[in-house]
């Protein structure tokens, strides 16, 4: 019997002997890392990737090898996206809606992480703004294109056990900004918009799932000073001791198979409205630990009231 999928599980691992041909996929931020290496492996197994960059050159240079290594029918087009703008989310969505083409898979991968303080162009907090608030406003605005059977994969972090939402001070105006709070709020943003996605939309047979990828080095990283960075690593429970193991870095195939899988792998409703890492679904987990999820990041109440209030900040409702 063949062994599960872990922590060094990559995207060619997940995916072997499976068939994406007919598939259709939305990755958003497909001009570096993951999102890259998310689309070079649908393609190569027949899907056909919609990729979403907000620098469209950087993104055509960026997948060449996509494009090269597509099979079995695969491809990519490529599609402007800025989610730090909701003008350019909407007419991103608008577009796709306009052409009417339904997705099977939406990987909501780009993302910022630690920025210094500053605002979006509608004047959100950054990080809160592009990782959650854009891909919101996306996700919903498409969401006529998900039928029966696709899947919404939100990619979060356990940077989410940073911090849970602050919902009366989203954008820090009253709140002294910290870059790894901030970023722990958004992300765990994700996974509770994760959930109360996932509840509005399963009874028509379109589920929503969160992911962690793991620790990676990629372009995620550029706004960390060394000093920021140590002190992220040295907030790993278990970094500082001498006695516990060292975390292991993923490569960045390792780091987009839990997308994948969590994608097209995993069985719809043993994933459905969950967070999952190194391809599996992760345990409720409180205290200095590594794996797991808080358990505010699933509240369903909570998860009701972040939706309310996005709705509220973005000046839109969504059914």
């Amino acid at each position: 019997m063949p062994q599960p999928f872990g922590a060094k599980s990559t995207t060619d691992d997940v995916l072997a002997g499976v068939t994406l041909t007919g598939k259709r996929v939305l990755v958003t931020g497909v001009s570096a890392g993951l999102g890259v290496e998310t689309a070079r492996a649908l393609a190569a197994h027949g899907a056909t990737v919609v990729g979403a960059a907000r620098d469209l050159d950087k993104a055509n240079r960026a997948t060449e090898l996509v494009r090269a290594g597509a099979a079995h029918g695969g491809g990519l087009e490529l599609v402007a996206l800025d989610l730090a703008s909701l003008k350019n989310v909407r007419a991103c969505a608008d577009a796709l809606v306009k052409a009417g083409k339904p997705f099977d898979v939406v990987i909501c991968n780009a993302g910022v992480m630690a920025t210094p303080k500053g605002r979006t162009a509608d004047g959100f907090e950054t990080q809160f703004g592009t990782n959650h608030l854009g891909h919101f406003v996306l996700v919903n605005r498409i969401a006529s294109l998900l039928h029966s059977g696709s899947r919404l994969v939100n990619l979060s972090s356990s940077g989410h056990r940073f911090s849970d939402v602050d919902l009366e001070d989203p954008n820090f105006e009253h709140t002294p900004y910290a870059e790894f709070v901030a970023y722990g709020r958004s992300k765990t943003a994700n996974i509770l918009f994760t959930v109360e996605f996932d509840r509005r939309h399963k009874a028509r047979g379109v589920r929503a799932a969160a992911v962690h990828p793991g620790v990676i080095q990629t372009e995620l990283g550029r706004y960390m000073t060394p000093e920021l960075r140590q002190a992220m690593l040295n907030s790993i429970p278990g970094n500082s001791s001498p006695t516990a193991p060292p975390m292991e870095w993923k490569t960045i195939p390792q780091g987009a198979a839990t997308s994948v899988w969590t994608g097209f792998v995993a069985k719809a409703d043993e994933i459905g409205g969950l967070y999952c890492e190194d391809c599996h679904v992760a345990e409720p987990m409180e205290g200095p630990v590594r794996g797991g999820i808080r358990s505010y990041a699933l509240d369903p109440e909570q998860a009701k009231a972040l939706w309310a209030k996005s709705e509220e900040m973005v000046g839109e409702r969504f059914g």
